[in-house]
């Protein structure tokens, strides 16, 4: 059965590079690199540009944030390892992308729908790993230790992502805080 192993910690805290060591120092016969970005802008151009420089060349990467289950499916094997990066662009994006959502005015209910929702299909994604032969390397940025910010959205963002991460917490073999570029194994 597959382990889950996650990777958490601030923005720019080194998690992505600590978790593609991790893969490097394992043998792994196949490595899937998950990308969930968007390049809605350029900013977000260049550091996914950052990020597949970083990358070593034998990853084969699939792009998306939903429905990842179907998508690896078609390319997963024995012996290998999935990385996720990252859960928190996952999460955005299917808090946004095809949703047309007031949300300085968005209802309890509703509020409540998109998170159960965003909680399943993270969950039933965590689930598929836990039975399947590969290994899942989860990416997060830890949302909860800044200040709360000032607008609806990024409120609903970090306390969703909150959950989000607590999940994958859960499931997880392993758990690593990244703090300035340093390893913290917390579970």
């Amino acid at each position: 059965m597959g382990k889950i192993i996650y990777f958490t910690g601030g923005a720019r805290s080194g998690k992505s590079f600590q978790a593609e060591q991790y893969i490097s120092n394992r043998y792994f016969s196949e490595k899937i690199y998950i990308a969930t970005a968007i390049a809605f802008d350029k900013e977000m151009e260049s550091r996914i540009e950052k990020h597949k420089k970083q990358r070593e060349e034998n990853w084969l990467v699939v792009e998306g944030y939903k429905n990842l289950q179907v998508k690896l499916s078609l390319y997963m094997k024995t012996q290998g390892v999935v990385l996720l990066d990252c859960l928190t662009n996952m999460v955005s994006n299917l808090m946004i992308v095809d949703k047309n959502i007031n949300w300085d005015n968005i209802s309890t209910a509703d509020l409540d729908e998109v998170e159960a929702e965003i909680i399943r299909e993270l969950e039933s994604f965590l689930i598929f790993f836990k039975s399947s032969s590969m290994d899942l390397v989860v990416v997060s940025n830890e949302v909860g230790m800044g200040i709360v910010p000032a607008y609806p959205l990024g409120r609903y963002f970090r306390d969703i992502c909150g959950k989000a991460n607590q999940l994958v917490g859960k499931y997880s073999d392993e758990a690593y805080l990244i703090i300035s570029g340093l390893k913290l194994k917390l579970k």
